[in-house]
């Protein structure tokens, strides 16, 4: 869904300001009500009337970025469980399995899996 635009928004709140009732302004312009208010509480709270265009959201992993680079260079080959386990003793931080996934990825840093034995050096005989 996308969000109403500028002058929209411009022209639902002037006609708020003509003296309109809320629920007038919605049905004249087809929206809900509460929509109405709360563009309303935005234009008077933060002086804003605008739709907010992206959003400002913290990855959670981000303050421990350091700690896992840490982990992930001291043992290589850890499985996200033993790194969801040793986040939870070492630093008391639950996250989940996924989490860690997508910050490993986004560190770039993949977990190699040791080779216990070297290949067969036969190829498929079939």
């Amino acid at each position: 869904m996308e969000a109403y635009s500028k002058e929209f928004r411009r022209d639902v709140l002037a006609a708020c300001d003509a003296g309109e009732g809320t629920r007038e302004v919605a049905l004249r312009f087809d929206v809900s009500e509460s929509w109405v208010r709360r563009i309303k509480q935005e234009r008077r709270e933060q002086g804003k009337v605008a739709p907010q265009t992206t959003r400002n959201r913290r990855k959670t992993w981000e303050p421990y970025a350091g700690w896992i680079l840490a982990k992930l260079d001291a043992q290589p080959d850890i499985y996200l469980r033993e790194l969801q386990a040793a986040a939870l003793e070492e630093l008391g931080w639950q996250v989940s399995d996924v989490t860690l996934s997508r910050a490993c990825r986004e560190l770039k840093r993949t977990r190699k899996k040791r080779r216990l034995s070297q290949l067969n050096r036969i190829g498929k005989t079939s």
